[in-house]
């Protein structure tokens, strides 16, 4: 009896660590997301200048004119590689899934386990 609690112990600790996974996940993949929508919103603008107006970066506390092709394609390519972060981060969120759904099964095949033979005297005490 004190094997299955250890075990049930042991099982509920990995899932509330898998939980914790979770939510950082889920927290990165917010990050990102805010990352992308900024970005999106940088696009926006650029799609919305006039021929001849200018563009500038901000560098430290100093601002530095920028040539639209290249402040463009920096943004571009920032926007890819958010969406391979986004696709990565829900493939993680949903591994974590799993795996938690998987650590529920045997959280629940646990706590039977320790119940079964609980069950067993009392039905035969019924019977007497």
């Amino acid at each position: 009896m004190a094997e299955a609690q250890a075990r049930l112990q042991a099982l509920s600790e990995e899932y509330q660590k898998l939980q914790q996974d979770l939510q950082a996940a889920v927290d990165a993949r917010q990050k990102v997301e805010a990352q992308r929508q900024e970005n999106t919103g940088v696009q926006n603008e650029f799609d919305r200048l006039k021929d001849g107006e200018s563009i500038y970066k901000l560098a430290g506390p100093i601002l530095l004119k920028q040539d639209k092709v290249e402040a463009e394609s920096t943004v571009k390519g920032r926007l890819e590689f958010i969406g391979k972060e986004l696709e990565r981060s829900e493939n993680q969120i949903k591994e974590v899934q799993d795996k938690l759904e998987k650590k529920k099964g045997e959280i629940i095949q646990a706590q039977a386990g320790i119940q079964a033979p609980g069950a067993a005297p009392a039905k035969a005490a019924v019977k007497a």
